[in-house]
C-alpha cells in the first residue's frame, strides 16, 4: 500500500513524530535513507535535490514533482507560490497547469462541472490524462505492423529460405525453413503503450484508474511491453497514418521519465518525475508571454549571441539571457526567476539577489550596447501584486525594471513600464 505525503518546495523531511503540513513532514527511515542515496547520485551531475540536516531530518530543494520510494511512500512536492499554508489545491492546480503549458501537454475537451472533478495528486492526475487517451486510441484502432518470422516447420508457408534448408542435416531434410510476414501488434509505440500501462496498474491508487488501466490492460495482452525505452522512443513514427497516436505520446513520455528532466536511476522504477522550479517557470512563461507579444514583435528563448570575454581570440563565458524580445528595432533583455519577493520589505532589498544584477549588467552591457531596457519577471504574490514603480537604474541609459507575473491569468503585469509590446489580456486560463 502506498504512503501519500504532500509537501512543497523547501519542506523539511524527518524520521522523528511530527504533525504533517506544507512544510513539514514525517518519513519512514528506510524512505530518508532513499531519499539521501538519490540525492548523493544527482549530487554527481550537479543537481541538488535536497540539503541533509542530521541524521533525522532533511530539507527539500526548488524541485517540484512526485518521487515514489521503494518501500511504497509517494512524495509530492509542490511550488512554493504564497507564504499561506492553507493552499493544497492551488499549489496542486498551479503546478498541473505549469507542466501542461510548458511541456504542451494536449488535454481533452471538458465542461464547466469537470475542470475541479479530479483534484488528485500530479501522479494521478498524470495517469489519468494518458489512461483517456489511451482509451480514445483503442476506441479508434491501433496500429498492426507486418513482422518477419524466420522457422523451421513440417509444412510449407510463405517463402523457403533456400540456403538455411541446404543446411539442414541428414535426417532432417523434411522439415521446412520457412520465413513469412505476420501481422501483428508488436511494434514501437504500442510496446512503449504497454510499458506505461504496466507502471499505472502498480502504481495507481485511485479506483477509476485502477478499474480503467486494467480494462485496458486486457485489450492489450497480444502487444509485449517495450524492453528498451529510448530506443522504441526513437522508432516511433510521426506519419500521417500513425497522427491519432500524437495525443498521447508526451504523457507515455511523462509516465516512463522522458519528459523529466530529472530521472531518477537504479533498479526502482515506480512513477517518479522531477521538475527544477526555476526551470518550468522560465518555460511557463515563454508559452504565455508569447501569447500576450502584439504583431510583429518576436521572442527569443536562450540565445547565446555573446560572451563576457574572450581569451586567445577565442569567446568564454557565454552570456544566455531566459528571453530577448524585439520589436521595431528595439531589444528587450528578460530573464525570469522563480522567488518570492516582498515589495514592503525594503530594508532586504525585497528578497532580490544581487548576482542577478550582476547578471543582468553583463547583459545590458553585450546585448544592449549599455543603452535600453531590461525586464527581470517574478511571480505575482500577495507581497509582490504589482510592478515596481521605479526602475533600477544602472546609468541614465540602461534600466532594469522588475515585473510580476500573474500566475492564475497567465500574464505578465506592468509590461508598459518598461515600453513592452504586449496586448492586454484579460481572459484567464483555461
Amino acid at each position: 500500500m502506498i504512503k501519500q505525503i504532500t509537501v512543497r518546495e523547501y519542506a523539511r523531511l524527518t524520521t522523528e513524530p511530527s504533525e504533517n503540513s506544507l512544510d513539514c513532514a514525517q518519513v519512514s527511515v528506510s524512505a530518508f535513507d532513499w531519499l539521501c542515496e538519490l540525492s548523493a547520485s544527482f549530487s554527481k551531475s550537479g543537481a541538488t535535490l535536497l540539503l541533509v540536516e542530521g541524521r533525522r531530518s532533511l530539507k527539500l530543494d526548488s524541485y517540484v514533482g512526485v518521487i515514489e520510494t521503494p518501500c511504497g511512500t509517494q512524495l509530492e512536492i509542490l511550488p512554493k507560490h504564497t507564504e499561506r499554508t492553507d493552499c493544497l489545491e492551488d499549489s496542486r492546480d498551479l503546478l498541473q497547469r505549469m507542466i501542461q503549458t510548458a511541456l504542451k501537454l494536449p488535454t481533452r475537451e471538458v465542461g464547466a462541472a469537470d475542470l475541479k472533478l479530479f483534484n488528485a495528486p500530479l501522479s494521478e492526475w498524470v495517469m489519468r490524462h494518458f489512461l483517456e487517451g489511451l482509451d480514445y486510441l483503442i476506441k479508434r484502432g491501433i496500429r498492426f505492423d507486418y513482422q518477419r518470422i524466420e522457422e523451421e516447420q513440417r509444412f510449407l508457408r510463405g517463402q523457403l529460405n533456400v540456403v538455411a534448408q541446404m543446411r539442414q542435416p541428414p535426417g532432417r531434410q523434411h522439415r521446412f525453413q520457412i520465413r513469412h510476414d505476420v501481422f501483428l501488434p508488436d511494434r514501437p509505440e504500442n510496446r512503449l503503450l504497454k510499458l506505461a500501462l504496466e507502471r499505472v496498474c502498480k502504481s495507481t491508487q485511485d479506483p477509476g484508474n485502477w478499474r480503467l488501466a486494467h480494462e485496458l490492460r486486457g485489450l492489450l495482452t497480444e502487444v509485449p511491453a517495450s524492453s528498451n525505452k529510448r530506443e522504441d522512443f526513437k522508432l516511433w513514427r510521426n506519419e500521417q497514418l500513425m497522427a491519432h497516436y500524437q495525443p498521447i505520446k508526451p504523457w507515455c513520455e511523462l509516465i516512463l521519465g522522458e519528459q523529466s528532466p530529472l530521472s531518477v536511476s537504479g533498479e526502482w522504477r515506480g512513477i517518479s518525475m522531477l521538475f527544477p522550479m526555476e526551470k518550468l517557470f522560465e518555460q511557463y512563461v515563454e508559452v504565455l508571454l508569447r501569447r500576450q507579444l502584439i504583431g510583429g514583435a518576436q521572442l527569443l528563448p536562450q540565445r547565446a549571441r555573446h560572451s563576457l570575454c574572450t581569451h586567445q581570440n577565442r569567446p568564454m563565458f557565454k552570456l544566455k539571457p531566459d528571453f530577448l524580445l524585439e520589436h521595431d528595432k528595439q531589444t528587450w533583455v528578460m530573464d525570469a526567476k522563480w522567488k518570492l519577493l516582498d515589495t514592503s520589505d525594503r530594508s532586504s532589498k525585497y528578497g532580490l539577489n544581487q548576482a542577478d544584477f550582476y547578471q543582468l549588467f553583463a547583459y545590458g552591457q553585450t546585448y544592449l550596447k549599455g543603452t535600453g531596457q531590461m525586464v527581470l519577471i517574478y511571480p505575482k504574490t500577495e507581497r509582490f501584486p504589482t510592478a515596481l514603480n521605479e526602475p533600477f537604474i544602472f546609468s541614465d541609459q540602461l534600466k532594469l525594471w522588475i515585473l510580476p507575473f500573474d500566475l492564475e491569468q497567465g500574464k505578465l503585469l506592468g509590461g508598459e513600464l518598461a515600453g513592452l509590446p504586449l496586448v492586454e489580456r484579460t481572459a484567464g486560463l483555461v
